[in-house]
């Protein structure tokens, strides 16, 4: 008797695996390329053909999610606010639940080398922008971040501070004019630069270190 045998089903990874990309990846690599074209020739040489070119995608799946090259440089600059919070964030969260003095010591440390490294896109994505500007959405939510910092500490009585939003533009405005000056003197010591913003701004705060 013959018996036939059936061909065993083949893995489910070894089949072929759908072509459409996740609509988070599509938007993720029309950015990125974006971004990227922005930093090697600037904003207004890049166009959106170009953009799609580099992203491997359509014409169409840019419109899909954007109205124009302006608006897709619009998120970029919410993306890049939102990853300098996150960047900050990170650095506090490492620090000791109740050490306030840390806490802003790594806020400060961290502002200036995300800063650094980051710049020329800060500058791309706000071309208009004045870190002491009113009514500036990314200067607020970036003091909310301090100022929270800072309350947290007067609280604890780390620091005795009658006004800690008054100190936290201070800081805030401190932390990126110096920065600035040390990019347009071209200085690559921003480990330096931090530490030096650090102990003036805890002297601001009343802190004495050993």
């Amino acid at each position: 008797m013959i018996v036939k045998r059936h061909k065993a089903q083949e893995p489910a990874s070894d089949l072929p695996q759908p072509r459409t990309k996740p609509a988070e990846v599509r938007l993720e690599e029309l950015m990125g390329a974006a971004r990227s074209l922005f930093l090697e020739q600037g904003v207004e040489a890049t166009t959106i053909s170009q953009i799609v070119e580099r992203a491997g995608v359509a014409k169409g799946t840019f419109y899909h999610y954007f109205q124009s090259k302006n608006d897709m440089l619009a998120a970029l600059g919410e993306r890049y606010t939102r990853d300098f919070l996150d960047c900050l964030e990170q650095a506090v969260a490492a620090c000791a639940e109740d050490d306030w003095v840390a806490k802003v010591s790594s806020w400060i440390r961290a502002s200036v080398q995300a800063y650094l490294a980051t710049y020329r896109l800060h500058d791309i994505v706000y071309p208009n922008h004045h870190h002491h500007g009113r009514g500036n959405p990314e200067r607020n939510a970036i003091l909310q971040q301090l100022q929270g910092i800072l309350e947290g500490g007067r609280q604890a009585g780390r620091w005795p501070l009658e006004q800690p939003t008054v100190i936290a533009s201070l800081i805030y405005a401190g932390v990126h004019g110096a920065t600035d000056d040390v990019i347009a003197a071209r200085q690559e010591d921003g480990q330096a630069l931090a530490e030096a913003i650090v102990q003036a701004c805890l002297r601001m705060l009343g802190v004495t270190q050993p």
